[in-house]
């Protein structure tokens, strides 16, 4: 293990320029160097083992630990980036970028650092795909403290005060120990809070103590028999934690919408057997749908079953939009019951996950925005959408993300992308091979070392903080008093070189109970003449 472990992978250049400056200093010392060159070549690899040796003690940099020496490269480019982004670093799809320069506005503000541009923006802001937000002469004073949301029965002592940013979805057992533990303790330093994924509620999620959204999946980890079924004592207990702030049921997945996952036998360690309930060395399943419930009905009695168990908690789920009439099966069922959810999580197809199918990254569900509008509608369609708080996840990274999502109809924003890089992500995409070089997506105890988890924990606080500060100069600029007050007609969009329109007008909103009273008037008529609150396939 010890001789794999210098002579593969992330020491095995330190190694080897350790070994040659011992080699040529013995040569050196020896008598055998007839000029000066070896005393060259023991000085040169001397200074680079010097530079290893810094670089495997020093904790701000995971990836230097885990990389020293060869990891300087990457800074070196880092430094010419201006330069080189045409050739390494664009990522634009679709018309909306994730560019380089929005993975270095999360670097930034994770160190604390100055997140400023100069020379203006890189869009074209002729070309149709353009977005921008409209502002005010009568600029407002922000009080970020104030931005939360209320989340549950207000009369309900369980009812919680949600920040406007938080983390998303992320399962340990996709993150490392110590992902989770700098995540969590990031959340409780920043007053935000920190969704558990499907993984199940792990002691690295308890260890310090920050505000806990508990994702329930298909596979009831946490919470299950022995053959994988639903098992209400389970969760009742751990629900009952202080910590866990509200209880959350999976439907779908936005990356990978319909599609099941596997763990596989290989990397179900003993840490993810015990927080998952799951047996060693088998793979660990996750399947594509409930065996809880097969019916809209039976979706709401659950979490309602879920809200009971849990002590009144918040209790809501999350999912992609497919096939409309789906949803709109779900509201029907909600006024033929009168059973609610408190909060629904609208994930949008452009998420990421640890690994999935090309196809199903792709093509497969509906964007966000897209999803957001419908949520929003169908909510507003049934007269339910003041009792029902709506959170917006998907590639929501900078403060105009989350303008832009609050305009369209969310309450809160989720973030799993930008979290990550805080923590130090470089988007290696090696998620998938347990090889991660920066410690956060791998189970191997040698790379998540390298991650500090005091240093990582408040690059998570203060990206959290100095992203919620960006939005409150976005909203301050556009003359609002909060967030919530972003409207559709603050949001542009160019749809051709010559025109544009406002998302009120790309978007228009549904009148209250338009569905119940009039839904052949909604563009949503057909749909919900084929939604049946009894059955998700369409009457």
């Amino acid at each position: 293990m010890l001789i794999s472990t210098l002579f593969t992978g992330r020491f095995a250049l330190f190694t080897y320029v350790t070994l040659t400056f011992l080699t040529t200093l013995a040569l050196a010392l020896s008598g055998a160097a007839l000029h000066g060159l070896w005393v060259v070549l023991a000085v040169a690899s001397g200074a680079l083992t010097v530079v290893g040796i810094h670089d495997v003690t020093q904790k701000r940099h995971a990836i230097l630990r885990n990389y020293p020496i060869s990891a300087h490269m990457r800074f070196l480019l880092e430094q010419i980036r201006p330069e080189m982004r045409q050739y390494f670093f664009e990522d634009e799809k679709y018309g909306q970028p994730f560019s380089r320069d929005r993975r270095a506005i999360v670097y930034q503000r994770a160190k604390n650092v100055l997140d400023k541009r100069p020379f203006g923006t890189n869009y074209d802001v002729y070309a149709s795909g353009f977005e921008w937000a409209t502002h005010s002469l009568a600029v407002k004073p922000q009080d970020i403290e104030t931005y939360r949301t209320r989340i549950g029965d207000p009369t309900h002592p369980a009812a919680y005060s949600a920040s406007l940013l938080n983390i998303s979805a992320m399962s340990f057992g996709s993150l490392s120990r110590n992902a989770i533990l700098a995540l969590n303790k990031g959340a409780r330093t920043g007053g935000f809070y920190h969704d558990t994924g499907e993984g199940g509620f792990s002691p690295y999620h308890r260890e310090n103590g920050g505000d806990i959204v508990w994702e329930i999946g298909s596979g009831y980890f946490g919470a299950r028999t022995p053959d994988g079924r639903f098992s209400p004592e389970m969760f009742k207990d751990n629900a009952a934690s202080p910590q866990v702030k509200m209880v959350e049921l999976k439907l779908s997945q936005g990356a990978k919408p319909g599609h099941g996952g596997v763990l596989p036998a290989a990397k179900v360690t003993h840490e993810i057997s015990v927080t998952r309930g799951v047996p060693m060395g088998q793979d660990c399943i996750s399947p594509p749908s409930h065996t809880a419930f097969s019916t809209p009905i039976g979706l709401l009695e659950f979490v309602a079953q879920m809200r009971e168990l849990s002590g009144g908690k918040p209790a809501g789920f999350k999912l992609c939009i497919g096939h409309p009439w789906e949803f709109l099966a779900i509201c029907k069922a909600m006024v033929e019951t009168q059973i609610y959810p408190d909060f629904i999580v609208v994930d949008g197809k452009e998420g990421g996950t640890g690994a999935a199918p090309l196809e199903f990254m792709d093509h497969l569900g509906m964007p966000l925005r897209e999803g957001l509008v419908f949520v929003n509608n169908a909510l507003i369609g049934i007269g339910a959408r003041d009792r029902i708080r709506i959170g917006a996840s998907g590639k929501i990274v900078t403060g105009i993300d989350m303008a832009r999502a609050f305009a369209l109809g969310a309450d809160w924003c989720n973030a799993a992308r930008g979290f990550m890089f805080a923590l130090g992500c470089i988007q290696a995409q090696s998620c998938h091979t347990d090889r991660c070089p920066t410690g956060v997506a791998t189970q191997d105890p040698l790379r998540y070392g390298a991650l500090d988890v005091p240093d990582k924990a408040q690059r998570v606080a203060q990206f959290h903080r100095h992203t919620l500060h960006a939005l409150s100069e976005i909203t301050a600029a556009a003359g609002l008093d909060h967030p919530h007050a972003f409207e559709r007609k603050h949001f542009h969009r160019r749809i051709s070189p010559t025109e544009t329109r406002s998302f009120a007008e790309l978007y228009p909103l549904l009148e209250p109970g338009a569905l119940l009273e009039r839904p052949d008037l909604t563009p949503y008529g057909d749909h919900w003449r084929m939604a049946d609150a009894r059955r998700f396939v369409p009457a």
